[in-house]
């Protein structure tokens, strides 16, 4: 009985998540959202690119510390049998069928769209308006940006983890910001890292999606 009110959450879970990616991707092809996604891509340089690999690896290691915190490894979505992150659809009750892959496989194309619609959402909430911040300020909003993720399923320990491409983005904000003080400027220049970086974590899953299905 259990089992079955777990499997009947998970996919209540992907149902939801579902719907959410669909209302992405129709906000992406709406004339605004289409004008934001051309403004937000057409401006990604070199230097939205090279740190990412340097980010994420940071990232990774301060998961790898905090999940051995007895308490810091837990998350609703890995307590149902999900792995990593909800968005990419993989759980335990699909183990071993042909849903294993194709839910996640759907799920990422249906991400990649609205991808930079997303990041810019979380940069409004999370950095613009930062240059009139404190210090203390700054740092909390560092460490929400890490937490809000728990709040989806990702482990707290890994979802601590985000903050240090909270704190990534955050540079980049301000950075920004001082070279031009148009608040409107700096938080395209941090979306537009932002993109990068969860794109560059979209490819990685996809193609270990890709080879698992080959396997």
């Amino acid at each position: 009985m259990t089992a079955r009110l777990t499997d009947l959450a998970t996919f209540a879970v992907l149902a939801f998540v579902g719907f959410r990616l669909i209302g992405g991707v129709r906000a992406s092809l709406a004339s605004r959202g289409r004008a934001q996604v051309v403004s937000i891509v057409s401006g990604i340089s070199w230097r939205h690119i090279w740190p990412v690999p340097i980010v994420l690896t940071l990232v990774i290691s301060v998961a790898a510390l905090l999940m051995q915190v007895p308490g810091l490894d837990w998350g609703w979505w890995s307590a149902l049998g999900g792995q990593g992150n909800p968005v990419f659809g993989s759980n335990e009750a699909t183990s071993g069928t042909v849903w294993s892959w194709i839910i996640p496989a759907a799920f990422m194309l249906l991400l990649l769209p609205a991808l930079p619609l997303f990041a810019y959402a979380e940069e409004m909430m999370f950095r613009r308006g930062a240059e009139h911040w404190s210090a203390n300020k700054r740092a909390a909003k560092v460490v929400e940006f890490g937490l809000v993720h728990a709040l989806i399923g990702i482990p707290i320990g890994t979802a601590l983890a985000l903050g240090v491409g909270g704190a990534y983005f955050m540079l980049v904000y301000l950075r920004a910001y001082r070279k031009l003080p148009v608040a409107a400027m700096a938080t395209l220049e941090s979306t537009r890292a932002h993109a990068v970086y969860n794109a560059v974590i979209v490819s990685v899953v996809g193609l270990v999606i890709v080879l698992a299905a080959m396997q």
